[in-house]
């Protein structure tokens, strides 16, 4: 494959927009220099490059896109609004009726909603609303768990935390998933201190049996309000979520991602004695709780609310789970078949599947990472994850498991021999570094 345009506009893209993308996961530094630079159309599961490359794509706009790039009822829903107009100086009667649906599908009638236009709004309004609730400053994350929000308290805590001070830095925790001994030590370490308990139900590791149902009564017990991040499970677990999978429902919890099928839509539920903290029947000092000009502008939620009319009336978890296990089951056969089986492998649930590439010393490895990414990307697919849609079919997954097939016997020789023969280019690095 060539990119030649590719080429010629990244310098472009650097010089307008820091980092040469708006989003740091997208950008150059996390794909190899023989790679597709932008992208100009999707559609299903396939998209194409300014180059005019065709590619299988998974990831799926960062796991966002669950039912396939333009898919048409989502699409006619989102369009079939904007002749009726996307912003007033009133709420808009669909936010009434989708915030009712979003309720509905959750099996939470007796919750509230706010919606937003990304995670990280509605993860650090949970914060916020824990705070005020409960007059504490301290938040506990699960260390374990990649990403929570951009704003100050959780960026803070990772490897990137330049322009954030220390004061704010000190006040965010961190304990270990599936580890209830070192969420009782936080508790005892900081009596009567912390706010909350923030992480994902589950991502490549399933909770173990007890540990959520100990993180309920934990929270239940020293007065903590309990927050589950499902922006990634919402929608890919269960129609419901992971928290329905395994039973334990928290105070507040958000959604994005799947929730539009790419569409700017996030969402904070949680109880209503906590949510009314933001609005105008409490009589407890007031919480400024999402309020943007577009949190909830109206073809969004038409398209939100098409997405939840597929996931109820076709079997997109089911399929999901499905082609994952497929694609799953061909990608470690193809590795037994080359030999690599000790050195490359997948993990987490079916639906939401990464890729573990590690080096001839059985280390995790950045270089052999960027050299599969590169050898998928010769062989038409774009795979910084296996993260499944409803529009890969069983063609595309056979497509992509002989394209794996290729990339790992390129892989077995740079075990033997070295994988600087074989790599284009610098590897891919870590989002969260503190040097370019």
């Amino acid at each position: 494959m060539r990119f030649q345009e590719s080429n010629r506009l990244r310098p472009l893209a650097h010089a307008v927009i820091p980092g040469g993308a708006h989003t740091y996961a997208k950008g150059d530094d996390q794909f190899p220099e023989e790679a597709p630079g932008f992208i100009v159309r999707g559609s299903g599961c396939h998209v194409w490059d300014v180059d005019g490359n065709e590619f299988v794509e998974y990831g799926m706009g960062l796991r966002a896109v669950t039912l396939g790039h333009a898919y048409a009822p989502v699409v006619a829903a989102a369009a079939a609004q904007l002749e009726h107009g996307l912003n007033f100086s009133r709420p808009g009667a669909i936010e009434l009726t989708a915030a009712e649906r979003l309720r509905s599908t959750l099996g939470q009638g007796d919750r509230m909603v706010k919606f937003a236009k990304n995670g990280s709004d509605v993860t650090s309004a949970a914060v916020k609303l824990a705070r005020a609730a409960t007059g504490r400053d301290l938040v506990a994350i699960c260390g374990d768990h990649p990403f929570f929000s951009t704003d100050d308290w959780f960026i803070g805590t990772t490897g990137m935390p330049a322009g954030i001070p220390d004061a704010i830095r000190s006040l965010t925790l961190k304990y270990r998933y599936n580890d209830l001994a070192s969420v009782e030590a936080l508790i005892d370490e900081h009596p009567g201190r912390i706010a909350c308990l923030v992480q994902e139900v589950e991502t490549t590791e399933p909770p173990a049996p007890g540990f959520l149902e100990g993180l309920r009564a934990l929270c239940d017990r020293h007065g903590i309000v309990l927050v589950f991040d499902e922006i990634i499970t919402g929608f890919r677990w269960h129609v419901r979520g992971a928290s329905h999978v395994h039973g334990v429902l928290a105070d507040l919890t958000t959604y994005g991602k799947a929730l539009g099928n790419g569409f700017a839509v996030a969402a904070l539920v949680g109880r209503p004695e906590l949510m009314e903290l933001g609005g105008l029947r409490t009589d407890r000092e007031r919480v400024f709780l999402l309020s943007t000009t577009y949190g909830a502008d109206t073809h969004t939620l038409a398209a939100t609310m098409a997405v939840l009319d597929v996931y109820e009336q076709e079997p997109v978890i089911e399929h999901l789970h499905r082609q994952g296990a497929r694609l799953a089951a061909g990608v470690r056969a193809a590795a037994e078949a080359q030999g690599v089986a000790e050195f490359v492998d997948v993990a987490g649930r079916d639906s939401n599947l990464i890729y573990l590439t590690k080096d001839a010393g059985g280390e995790r490895s950045q270089p052999f990472r960027t050299l599969f990414l590169q050898e998928l990307i010769r062989r038409g697919v774009i795979a910084p994850s296996f993260v499944m849609s409803y529009s890969h079919t069983d063609a595309d997954i056979d497509r992509t498991i002989e394209a794996v097939d290729g990339a790992l016997a390129v892989y077995a020789k740079a075990l033997s021999d070295g994988v600087e023969g074989y790599l284009v280019g610098r590897p891919v690095k870590p989002v969260f570094r503190p040097y370019v």
